[in-house]
């Protein structure tokens, strides 16, 4: 007998962002409380794949999966989310979702065709056959950008298209600094190896548009210019946190994510937390953050309907070091776990 057969009402659980984290939390307790995603797209993105896809256009459908069969209890509401207060959220619509408990996961945007910041799956469909017939016709790519996604794309390129000229950019001196000196020395001698230009400790001054797949000329900080058929700007992702300037109190800090307590909540609201790329917990924005996140919120949300309190509660911990898993294609890569 479940608890509505038996007359007891389970705590309302809203959340806010069907990324790897709000997915997750939401079929965690689909069976304990009554669960409400909203999302404004149809399907889940699975992000690593997206980056190959460009490559390989034909793992795109794979990477997308529908929200329908998300949960079994719960529901997904596809919507957008524009305020949020004590007793749920506000959508577009004028719709209220009412919930006993909030949870902000709105994710973080990148540059097309990694991640599509408005959540239409069809443009997202044409950004990537777009900028695949762009990598296609060309003969030089220049990537500015050597973080995990730029990183990434130059290795795949370099192994699905060793005939092109693939260049990346860093405004560091060596790849991934806050991680062990071999790891980005590694990182470094396996993509020269495979052609790949490393222009480090150079900054590019003039960044092209983020969405739209086109060559030109970039002037770096060293005075050297370099040109190339296909400009691809991976320069980090954004945090999609605007929904929390509707909370009282709430913070941002200088990336632009929303600041939280020790237990992730991001203002005088008790009963509303934020995690996630969106949220500044001590993580970076990275799944395997996400992934420490995750439980510890699904711990928390059960002790709260449990009937205990916040201040109960041992407070989230981030990674000291969080683990990476980067591939450079299909065959090569590099991996640091603690």
């Amino acid at each position: 007998m479940n608890s509505e057969s038996s007359g007891l009402r389970r705590s309302r659980l809203a959340i806010v962002g069907g990324g790897y984290l709000g997915s997750e939390l939401a079929r965690s307790l689909d069976n304990e409380m009554d669960v409400t995603l909203i999302e404004r797209a149809s399907h889940f993105t699975h992000a690593p794949a997206i980056i190959r896809a460009m490559i390989d256009p034909g793992l795109l459908e794979r990477a997308l999966i529908p929200y329908a069969n998300l949960l079994k209890q719960g529901h997904v509401h596809r919507g957008e989310a524009v305020s949020v207060d004590g007793g749920g959220v506000t959508l577009a619509d004028g719709a209220k979702i009412d919930a006993n408990y909030i949870v902000l996961a709105t994710g973080s945007t990148n540059m097309a065709p990694f991640r599509s910041a408005s959540g239409n799956i069809e443009s997202l469909r044409a950004d990537n056959l777009r900028w695949h017939n762009a990598l296609a016709s060309a003969r030089s790519v220049l990537i500015i950008g050597a973080g995990a996604v730029g990183t990434e794309v130059a290795g795949e390129i370099a192994h699905a298209h060793p005939e092109k000229q693939v260049t990346l950019v860093s405004s560091d001196t060596s790849l991934f600094q806050g991680f062990p000196p071999g790891f980005g020395r590694s990182l470094q001698k396996k993509l020269r190896g495979m052609g790949v230009e490393l222009v480090l400790g150079a900054r590019a001054e003039n960044v092209p548009a983020r969405d739209l797949p086109d060559g030109g000329r970039v002037v770096l900080s060293t005075g050297r210019t370099l040109e190339a058929d296909l400009l691809v700007p991976a320069v980090g992702s954004q945090p999609i946190a605007g929904l929390a300037e509707t909370l009282p109190g709430a913070e941002f800090d200088s990336a632009g994510r929303i600041v939280v307590d020790g237990w992730m909540r991001p203002s005088r609201l008790p009963n509303v937390f934020a995690a996630g790329d969106a949220a500044a917990c001590g993580d970076a924005m990275t799944i395997v953050a996400i992934s420490r996140q995750r439980p510890w919120l699904t711990k928390t949300l059960r002790a709260l309907c449990a009937g205990r309190t916040v201040d109960s509660i041992r407070p989230y911990t981030s990674w000291s070091r969080a683990p990476i898993l980067l591939p450079l294609g299909p065959r090569r890569g590099n991996s640091f776990l603690m």
